[in-house]
């Protein structure tokens, strides 16, 4: 074999190497994003879960809040139908989902604020244990949020660098969107009876 043959042959080598190793990282960080973006509804099933527990208290207390409940029931059944794909997640799929689950937080936050009007529903034991289950969740919800978005970062910074990118495109890995803050963030929520 000639040394020009043989120098054509590693480089080859060398590129397929590459081409193998930086397709088996965007896998691994594509792995990684659909498992953080399952953590996150587990999270908000979570939630899910816990409401009609506290929807139950509360209406032993609270019977001319009819309204408040439906308004919490309805959030959550839209919260729960929303599906989404972790691994094709279009912008409008997750402002649809952030959405829905946003109107759910705002629910929940007037049906929680229905204690200031019933004293013995602020010393119901029940109500304090799932007022303080709810919380942690939304605790963990942030929670998986976060490192959701940070490991988007590093998914779509991995298949948008050079030359990574150029192999990204050929097999398909597109980047991802991160969780934003809900626009109405930056208000304080308005709770009024």
């Amino acid at each position: 074999m000639k040394k020009g043959s043989i120098g054509i042959i590693a480089v080859i080598a060398v590129i397929v190497i590459w081409g193998i190793s930086a397709y088996n990282g965007m896998v691994k960080e594509d792995e990684k994003a659909t498992t953080a973006f399952a953590n996150v509804q587990s999270a908000y099933q979570r939630r899910a879960d816990l409401i009609p527990n506290l929807v139950e208290t509360v209406k032993g207390y609270a019977q001319h809040e009819e309204e408040t409940f439906k308004e919490v029931v309805e959030a959550r059944t839209k919260a729960t139908q929303i599906t989404v794909d972790p691994s094709n997640i279009t912008p409008e799929k997750m402002k649809e989902f952030q959405e829905a689950q946003g109107e759910l937080s705002q629910a929940l936050g007037r049906l929680i604020a229905i204690q200031e009007n019933y004293p013995d529903l602020k010393a119901n034991q029940n109500f304090l244990s799932l007022q303080d289950q709810l919380e942690g969740t939304e605790n963990r919800i942030n929670e998986a949020r976060n490192t959701y978005n940070k490991v988007i970062q590093g998914y779509n910074t991995l298949i948008r660098k050079f030359p990574n990118s150029l192999l990204s495109g050929i097999f398909g890995f597109e980047r991802r969107n991160k969780f934003e803050a809900d626009t109405d963030a930056q208000k304080a929520p308005k709770v009024s009876f």
